[in-house]
C-alpha cells in the first residue's frame, strides 16, 4: 500500500516526477487466499492480481519509496525496510521474486515483491531505497526497467537478463501506445486524427500479438524522458483520450 516518496534534498524535479500520497487499499473478501492476493480498490479503481507470476516479463518505468514509509507495515504485514531488497507491485502475487534491470545503464537487482503499489500513473514497480540505489536511480527518481520473475533457488531455469546499450542491447525508447488496429489504413487514419489535435511525434509500428496476428500500433514518441511521458499522459487525458499504455522498446 505504498506510493513513491523522495527525500526533500533530491529536489523539486524528482518530486514532481513521482511523488504522491499513500492511498488506502480495500480488498475484496475471497476465501482461500491471503487478502493481499485478492482484487482491491484504490481511489475508486479496482486492481486485479495475476493468478501466477510465472513467465512475468514486463518493461516500464520504475520508481522508489523511502524514509517516510520506513517501519510501516507492507501489504503482507511485515515492516517496510528501506535498506532491504524489496519492491511493490500492483499486479504480481505476493511474495514474488523478480530481477529488475535498469535498461539505461545495465545495472540489475533481485528483489522480493512484498507490497502493493505504486499508484502513481505510468509506473510498474516501486523499489526500496536500497534497490533503487543499486540501480543508480535515486537522484533521477525513476528508471526505464525490465521486470522478470525468477526462482532464487533454481537459477538455471531463470530467463536471461536483457542487455543494455553498453553491452550490445538497444537504447531504450519510451512511448505511449494509443491504439492498435488490424488494419494499417485504420491505424494511419487514427494517427492523422491525433496529429490534427496537436499530438506528436506519432508513429505506426507493425508487430504480432500473442496469437500471431499482425497489429498496427499507433504510438506517441519516442519521448525524451519520464517527465515528457507524464506530460503527454496529462495532455491526452485533457483531450478525453483513453486506453493508452506505456511501452518501452
Amino acid at each position: 500500500m505504498r506510493a513513491l516518496r523522495l527525500p526533500a534534498a533530491l529536489g523539486a524535479a524528482s518530486l514532481l516526477a513521482a511523488c504522491a500520497s499513500a492511498p488506502p487499499v480495500r480488498y475484496a473478501p475471497q476465501p482461500g487466499s491471503p487478502a493481499y492476493n485478492q482484487s482491491y480498490v484504490v481511489h475508486g479503481k479496482r486492481y486485479y492480481v495475476l493468478p501466477s507470476a510465472q513467465g512475468y516479463d514486463k518493461r516500464g518505468v520504475a520508481s522508489w519509496y523511502g524514509p517516510k514509509f520506513h517501519g510501516r507495515k507492507t501489504s503482507t504485514g511485515t515492516p517496510y525496510n528501506m535498506y532491504a531488497m524489496t519492491a511493490a507491485s500492483r499486479e504480481l502475487p505476493l511474495p514474488t521474486w523478480v530481477r529488475v534491470t535498469n535498461l539505461e545503464n545495465g545495472r540489475q537487482v533481485v528483489v522480493k515483491v512484498n507490497d502493493r503499489g505504486p499508484f502513481v500513473p505510468n509506473r510498474i514497480i516501486d523499489l526500496s531505497y536500497a534497490a533503487a540505489r543499486q540501480l543508480d536511480m535515486i537522484r533521477k527518481g525513476t528508471a526505464l526497467v525490465e521486470v522478470q520473475t525468477i526462482d532464487p533457488q533454481h537459477p538455471a531455469v531463470n530467463p536471461p537478463a536483457p542487455k543494455d546499450a553498453a553491452h550490445g542491447g538497444p537504447v531504450p525508447r519510451l512511448y505511449l501506445q494509443v491504439g492498435a488496429f488490424a488494419s494499417e489504413n485504420n491505424a494511419d487514419r487514427f494517427k492523422a486524427q491525433l496529429a490534427a489535435r496537436g499530438l506528436g511525434p506519432l508513429v505506426v509500428q507493425a508487430g504480432a500479438d500473442d496469437g500471431g496476428r499482425t497489429l498496427y500500433r499507433v504510438r506517441l514518441g519516442p519521448l525524451a524522458d519520464v517527465n515528457a511521458l507524464d506530460s503527454a499522459t496529462e495532455h491526452m487525458r485533457a483531450l478525453g483520450i483513453k486506453g493508452f499504455r506505456v511501452t518501452v522498446d
